[in-house]
């Protein structure tokens, strides 16, 4: 059979990702910060591209305005509202920083005068500054300051060394002897137990300065750390040679220290989260309302636009233009269609979720991503990334929109119980039970079998680990 290469045309149809579309996808799957972010850099690129003020009259007819807290047609605009500071407002914020600096008695000729507003703020101090802070205060000689900057450099923020030994031995060119003696000076620092190269010898470090040298506790965290985690108390007791009663006062001790002494000092930052939809009750209607708080309106400039049709610009120029104002109009149309999108997802979850919002979470429905999508009409990707990162205000609390999407269990009377529903369950009858007598994962199963939810016992293990609930034998508490 011969073999040859030859050529033949074929039509095909295949899905092409314009980078107006990839923009389009981008944007739905932004969260209300970065949607921000995203619309200031564009601001800042684009000089077509600027931020609305009042709708003017008889504008250019190719300048487009984003809509105002507006995320629907026009049939449903009336669901939203715009809420400016009105002059009174902007007075009082005015008085309120004029006054500011004078909470302190002291009186400034002019504004040069007074400090500004960044020298009012502090910074939170760190384990480390902590640290340093201690060691410089203390009795040390030159070369022992040195040893211990590099130890304190070396320690994380739970407060544990993660260098060894001879690293700091070698970056200081010292004895690994010094380096033991400085780290020891260290680990009397306070917080107490910070310094230390693991938990035995933190938990050991607090125990000492508790006064319990050669005692119980300390004995039990030199050797029995492991039996003491499966508080199998009688093995300790009978290994000690001692009462299992001082075991149990041991352990409650030791259960007392801290295992992250610098956790106090953590760095990490609260970070609050702001909605991005309002679900209010207004009579026996729920209001969906979309959160655009510091969201620009926008529009095409009207100076560009009437340079670009008066001809008085050259050829390179106008393509220019066109190029901005193209970008800019479908940066504007991406935003207004991400709006939609939103509201659509949200009042669709309202109305499958409606007991849930009226009566908490034990009502909460079963809900998966294709039932949203066939009740708006579109893909299950598109509501995938449309409740990625978005959260909604309601009365029951804010909540991430993932979190209204769950499977679920069967009842005996035919019907579905949401499974995030079931885990509220698992962790109320766990907080109730008798912290001597812990129910196990079976007699949970049971209990809910009696409330007509269809469960076995492996699932509430698993609902169980998902909760970060310890087992039977770990919650059981012997004082």
């Amino acid at each position: 059979m011969a073999l040859e290469m030859r050529q033949q045309i074929k039509m095909t149809q295949q899905l092409v990702m314009t980078p107006q579309l990839q923009q389009a996808i981008k944007l739905l799957q932004l969260t209300r910060i970065e949607l921000q972010d995203v619309v200031r850099q564009e601001l800042e690129e684009n000089p077509l591209l600027e931020e609305a003020g009042e709708p003017e009259e008889g504008g250019d007819p190719e300048s487009v305005d984003a809509p105002e807290k507006e995320a629907e047609p026009p049939a449903e605009t009336d669901e939203f509202r715009e809420v400016e500071a009105g002059d009174d407002t902007l007075r009082d914020w005015d008085s309120y920083l004029d006054g500011y600096n004078y909470s302190s008695g002291e009186q400034y000729s002019g504004d040069d005068d007074r400090p500004s507003f960044e020298s009012l703020l502090t910074r939170k101090g760190t384990l480390i500054d902590h640290l340093l802070w201690q060691l410089h205060m203390g009795h040390f000689l030159p070369d022992q300051v040195r040893i211990g900057e590099e130890i304190i450099g070396n320690i994380d923020e739970g407060g544990y060394l993660r260098s060894t030994i001879e690293e700091i031995g070698q970056a200081c060119d010292v004895p690994e002897d010094d380096v033991l003696a400085v780290l020891k000076h260290i680990q009397e620092f306070d917080p107490t137990g910070v310094g230390a190269r693991d938990l035995r010898e933190c938990l050991l470090i607090q125990a000492r300065f508790l006064g319990m040298q050669g005692g119980v506790v300390e004995r039990i965290l030199q050797n029995h750390l492991k039996a003491l985690e499966t508080r199998n108390y009688k093995l300790i007791a009978r290994d000690l040679g001692v009462d299992l009663h001082q075991v149990h006062i041991a352990a409650k001790i030791i259960g007392g220290l801290d295992p992250r002494p610098g956790r106090l000092f953590g760095s990490d930052e609260t970070h609050y989260i702001s909605p991005d939809i309002f679900v209010s009750k207004l009579g026996d209607d729920y209001v969906v309302m979309l959160n655009e708080e510091g969201l620009p309106n926008l529009k095409v400039s009207h100076f560009y636009s009437e340079a670009r049709s008066s001809g008085s610009v050259d050829s390179r120029a106008e393509e220019y233009i066109g190029e901005k104002i193209r970008s800019a109009l479908w940066l504007i149309k991406s935003i207004q269609q991400r709006q939609r999108t939103i509201y659509k997802v949200a009042k669709s979850i309202v109305r499958f979720q409606r007991e849930f919002l009226d009566y908490g979470i034990e009502y909460l429905r079963p809900l998966v991503l294709r039932d949203v999508a066939d009740d708006i009409g579109m893909h299950e990707s598109t509501i995938s990334r449309v409740t990625t990162n978005k959260y909604m205000q309601t009365p029951q609390g804010l909540y991430e929109l993932k979190y209204f999407f769950n499977s679920g269990l069967a009842t005996s009377g035919g019907d579905f119980v949401a499974s995030e529903s079931v885990k509220t369950r698992i962790r109320e009858i766990i907080e109730k039970e008798d912290p001597r007598k812990p129910l196990s994962d079976q007699k949970i199963a049971e209990m809910l079998m009696a409330e007509k939810v269809t469960i076995a016992r492996r699932t509430v293990t698993k609902y169980r680990e998902l909760l970060r609930l310890g087992s039977s034998s770990e919650r059981k508490r012997h004082f």
